[in-house]
């Protein structure tokens, strides 16, 4: 199936926004509490946060297939390291197991690699085995163990992963 990515624009944030708590609902529970992950999606989707993203050069795309937009994902610069950052990527579920995510990574690193960038990192959740997998088949290993406090009493438990391009 065509599988291609478009900028996500100011205009379209109520849609990442729409996508992202169909996608959270659906994949999370079970991996984090349903109070975290309305605490998420408030403080990560945001229209003021994507905004502000958008403006700081953080690139934001829709997965779109056949038309549709079926997922989203955003990446930038790391600091000032020779690195770039996948921040999210998302899928619908009903995309899932069909190596979409997997089209999704190498688009990524293609970009990292026009950005100069010499590796790519991102954070998976330590329980998100699907995620993991997925990660793993396309080169990343788990480079450390973070806990980060995210307020409300809540925390991330999450791998670093990282992949040399």
């Amino acid at each position: 199936s065509m599988l291609t990515t478009r900028r996500v624009l100011v205009e379209d944030i109520p849609a990442v926004r729409e996508l992202a708590s169909r996608i959270w609902r659906s994949c999370y529970p079970g991996i984090i509490s349903t109070a975290q992950i309305e605490y998420m999606l408030e403080r990560m989707f945001a229209a003021a946060v994507i905004h502000e993203q958008l403006g700081n050069g953080v690139v934001w795309e829709f997965i779109v297939s056949d038309g549709q937009p079926i997922g989203f994902l955003s990446f930038g610069q790391e600091g000032t390291s020779p690195a770039v950052k996948l921040h999210k990527l998302y899928l619908l579920p009903a995309f899932h197991g069909r190596g979409f995510g997997s089209r999704i990574i190498e688009h990524v690193k293609e970009e990292a690699r026009l950005r100069d960038a010499s590796r790519l990192l991102l954070t998976v959740n330590k329980n998100n085995a699907n995620a993991i997998r997925v990660y793993e088949r396309c080169g990343f290993q788990i480079a450390q163990s973070i806990v980060t406090e995210i307020g409300g009493g809540y925390v991330m438990d999450d791998y670093v992963m990282t992949v040399d391009l």
